[in-house]
């Protein structure tokens, strides 16, 4: 996994064998956090389309949906990643800033 691409305080884009990732930074009041997701083939599609500007919406529609919260019907909830794609994304990240 690596890093394509960033956007500061709100995502990190992902790549891992052809699979994109967005790990969006959500935060609501006191708490923060990222939620990241494997996009899906309509999602990479508008991606190629639209660029950044569709990762900036998909980034805000999450932290909109506030898919932590238990009573939350996100429907990125279900979708989010796994703690091994996660993992995988933490250590692309710090390679990222090392460099």
């Amino acid at each position: 996994m690596h890093v394509l691409d960033h956007e500061p305080q709100s995502w990190f884009l992902f790549e891992a064998d052809g699979e994109l990732y967005l790990d969006a930074n959500c935060n609501h009041g006191a708490v923060g956090y990222s939620f990241m997701i494997r996009l899906t083939t309509a999602e990479v599609q508008r991606y190629r389309d639209a660029g950044r500007d569709y990762l900036n919406w998909l980034a805000q529609d999450i932290h909109n949906s506030a898919p932590i919260l238990v009573a939350s019907s996100s429907p990125y909830k279900t979708r989010k990643a796994t703690k091994e794609e996660e993992a995988e994304a933490s250590t692309a990240l710090a390679a990222w800033q090392a460099e």
